[in-house]
Order: structure tokens, then sequence, then C-alpha cells
């Protein structure tokens, strides 16, 4: 089953897209679907995330494989929508609607 929410920042429209273990950032903008190791990642966000990479060379790759254990460790594509959403939040970005492939559009409060 496949689950896409819709998040606004600024005026940037983006979808997260999760497919089982795989998640998918959407940019609404230029039309580019891209995994988490095609994004751009801010090294001093990441290292107050972990500050364990601080300073650490391959701080990027070791993020991405923090990202995909995390998100291996749920059960179901809810539960790991449901943290996206809540971590998205905490960077700013305001979730519109979700979706799950098949069903209508709900409205997120």
């Amino acid at each position: 089953m496949t689950i896409q929410t819709h998040f606004d920042m600024g005026g940037q429209r983006i979808i997260v897209r999760v497919i089982g273990n795989n998640v998918l950032f959407i940019d609404l903008q230029n039309n580019i679907m891209s995994p988490i190791e095609g994004l751009n990642l801010n090294r001093q966000g990441v290292e107050k995330e972990f500050p364990d990479l601080k300073g650490d060379e391959e701080w990027k790759q070791k993020a991405i494989q923090k990202f995909v254990d995390k998100v291996k460790s749920f059960q179901t594509e809810k539960e790991k929508m449901e943290w996206l959403i809540e971590e998205l939040k905490r960077m700013g970005y305001k979730p519109l609607f979700m979706q799950r492939y098949g069903f209508r559009p709900q409205k997120i409060t």
C-alpha cells in the first residue's frame, strides 16, 4: 500500500510518499522526485540532530543510513508516515492532507 502526504512551507509544496520501506520526496514546483539519497542535506542540521556525526568525513552517508534504519524500524506505512509528519512539522513544514491509494484524501489537523 502507498501513502502520500502533501506539505507546505513558505509557498513551496512537496509530497512525501511512502512505498514499503522506500520514502520519496516530490517537489511540485519543478516536478522532481527523489529518494533521501538525492536530497541536499544541511551539514549543520545533521550535526544538530546527530551530534555524534560532528567532524565526521562521512556524515552524509551515515545520516542517510540512520534515516533508512529508522524508517525500517516501523511496522506499517502509516506508522512511517506519522513519524515523517512529526519530523517535518518540527522543521517548519505544514502537513495539508494525507492519502492512501484507493481512498479519499484526509485533511491533517
